[in-house]
């Protein structure tokens, strides 16, 4: 950005840097940049506070939390290098998958040299990415034994929904029918001593309130097993700050995580200008339609859906607890 460039404000920063307007509000409260105001009082980016965004960005996408963030860009070094570790191994990984395909089109092209022409099958395979974690399962009450599919299941998935339209539900068929998978219903009886320090250290730097519920939950979350968690209501017990700390800890995991399956009907955890490529929403409709997947894009099927069954953590904390009646089916 040159230094003749105007202003911007925060939306259109926001969308420079690639984050939400929510992220950079959280940056200027954590003190890690500061805008400038213009002579009505509205924020407004300059080339220095961008630049210094971009930065915070930049070690944000690196895993960092925003008190690591804060010694980073203070000259302390101390916290890159376990994350350069960690996003070294993964770099590798992906390198190992590429050099197998780059061998892969190695064997076609000799193959072909000797005139052998590659079958269509082998060029399919060849382009074709790996197979991804799926699930096919046969919808119980409401929805009457349809099939629902959820193929390319990414490491964040969140299952929302008005009150009543049987979310938890479908979360019980998946955690059935997923091999290896486990579900942690709201009465979480894991011990909390179980949770890594690393984890809770992270989460209080990012702003946590470090309470049992938090533990509890991350207890379960950092376990080596099962393979894929489904959880009830993630948000429950969990205060504005703890909430928005979390989903930051679940995203800098990245692809390589552990599949998570969250129920959630918070704005804070769930915050759709956030999503990124590893994440997916399943939107259970109110009419008891089958569930579907929603695209986060203003505009695409059941988005607008999505939308209003999402309030801050101020007004979950509120409706705590309520619950959705309807009469026994089977008298229907």
């Amino acid at each position: 950005m040159p230094p003749s460039s105007p202003a911007l404000s925060p939306s259109q920063a926001a969308a420079r840097l690639g984050v939400s307007p929510k992220a950079l509000r959280l940056y200027e409260q954590r003190g890690l940049v500061t805008p400038a105001r213009t002579a009505a009082g509205w924020r407004a980016y300059g080339p220095d506070a961008m630049a210094r965004a971009a930065d915070i960005v930049a070690l944000r996408a690196l895993g960092l939390s925003l008190t690591q963030v804060a010694r980073v860009l203070d000259g302390d070094a101390r916290d890159l290098a376990p994350v350069l570790a960690r996003h070294q191994a993964v770099l590798a990984r992906q390198a190992g998958d590429l050099a197998a395909t780059i061998a892969r089109i190695g064997a076609l092209r000799a193959d072909l040299a000797r005139g052998r022409a590659p079958a269509p099958a082998d060029l399919a395979d060849m382009l074709r990415p790996p197979a991804g974690l799926q699930v096919t399962v046969d919808l119980p009450w409401p929805w009457g034994g349809e099939r629902f599919m959820f193929r390319d299941i990414p490491a964040l998935t969140y299952i929302t929904g008005p009150l009543g339209s049987g979310k938890t539900r479908l979360a019980r068929c998946l955690a059935e029918a997923l091999p290896d998978a486990g579900f942690l219903g709201l009465d979480r009886v894991i011990d909390a001593g179980t949770a890594t320090a690393e984890a809770l250290d992270w989460l209080a730097d990012e702003g946590a309130t470090l309470s049992d519920a938090l533990r509890v939950l991350m207890a379960a979350i950092d376990a080596a097993s099962p393979a894929v968690l489904v959880i009830d209501m993630v948000e429950q017990g969990l205060d504005p700050a703890s909430q928005q700390a979390l989903i930051a800890y679940l995203r800098r995991r990245g692809p390589e995580g552990r599949p998570l399956i969250m129920l959630t009907r918070s704005s804070a955890i769930l915050d759709l200008a956030a999503m990124g490529p590893d994440e997916a929403i399943i939107l259970c409709p109110a009419n008891h339609s089958p569930p579907m997947r929603v695209e986060p894009y203003s505009g695409t099927p059941g988005y607008e859906a999505v939308a209003t069954c999402l309030a801050t953590p101020a007004v979950r904390a509120r409706t705590a607890g309520v619950i959705a009646w309807r009469p026994d089916h089977q008298a229907l």
